[in-house]
């Protein structure tokens, strides 16, 4: 049961490291919560239902599997970009220079919006899919790692190791690392920085797509208010492994689904959500800048 639950584990928390990683790049730019992110997560399953379907009806999935699972992911990840994009650009970048709390409530309400837009399009009921893949995978020591969570686990590791490159080696990763250091002195030396936040929306939007493809092949169901609990969570996992850090919010995110599995299976299920935050609370008491933040001094 202990490796069971492990591996249950690394498939739950590499989703939320995937959606922790978009609030972590957008408060280490702009110091924002982008509290619509996790109905860009939610967005990302439907197109993956979605898109799914129709390949299904056109007969891929049966056929070529492994590139209707592409081309899933990458019409979700497009889309949700584009959205993330649109976000940045109508809802954040107009009070950009207004006080902390207009931003913020501006994003609760990009979130309620998105909620009715889906709603309204998709209805109140929940979405199922046929599952695409076997559920028995791959013995290890006496538990079952099925396909799909192979799959969310390479596929999730796989992102989280590109955006580490591509944040660390290329030049608007570092033009991005510049930006969130000092965004005055980036633009002054050259550097569009509404082009770097606008990336960077894309990016976190993508990789929640990804996140929310993920879940669809995991639990073949969608629902259009699956945005907010995974959406707070995913930012409980970013906080606790320290906002701001792109390696904290992946240890964040294995944390989080750790606690969750082990909670559950061996405490109680009925108190799986209230674990997660209890070890938060204690965190941000021993160490309020979380597990990987670094302390900021205090600018006088």
């Amino acid at each position: 049961m202990f490796i069971q639950q492990l591996i249950n584990e690394l498939a739950l928390g590499s989703v939320y490291a995937l959606i922790a990683l978009g609030y972590t790049m957008v408060y280490g730019i702009l110091q924002l919560i982008n509290f619509a992110h996790g109905e860009v997560y939610m967005l990302g399953a439907y197109l993956g239902i979605i898109v799914l379907g129709v390949l299904t009806s056109l007969g891929l999935t049966a056929s070529h599997l492994p590139l209707s699972l592409f081309i899933t992911l990458i019409v979700s990840m497009a889309f949700c970009a584009a959205y993330g994009a649109a976000i940045e650009r109508i809802a954040y970048r107009p009070l950009r220079h207004a006080i902390k709390l207009s931003p913020l409530i501006s994003a609760v309400g990009m979130s309620i919006v998105l909620q009715n837009v889906v709603m309204l399009a998709q209805g109140k009921e929940y979405k199922n899919l046929s599952p695409l893949l076997p559920s028995e995978g791959v013995a290890v020591g006496g538990a079952n790692a099925s396909p799909v969570q192979i799959i969310i686990l390479g596929t999730s590791l796989l992102m989280m190791v590109g955006l580490q490159l591509f944040i660390t080696r290329t030049r608007l990763g570092k033009a991005m690392r510049a930006t969130s250091q000092d965004m005055t002195m980036t633009g002054l030396v050259g550097i569009d920085t509404n082009r770097v936040i606008s990336v960077t929306f894309m990016i976190g939007s993508a990789l929640a797509a990804v996140a929310g493809v993920m879940v669809t092949l995991y639990y073949g169901v969608v629902h259009f208010f699956m945005g907010y609990t995974a959406g707070l969570k995913a930012f409980t996992a970013a906080v606790l492994g320290g906002i701001g850090s792109i390696p904290g919010a992946m240890l964040g995110g294995f944390t989080l689904g750790l606690i969750e599995n082990f909670g559950a299976s061996y405490i109680s299920s009925v108190y799986k959500d209230a674990f997660a935050f209890l070890v938060l609370i204690i965190t941000l008491l021993l160490r309020p800048s979380g597990l990987l933040g670094q302390k900021t001094a205090d600018k006088v």
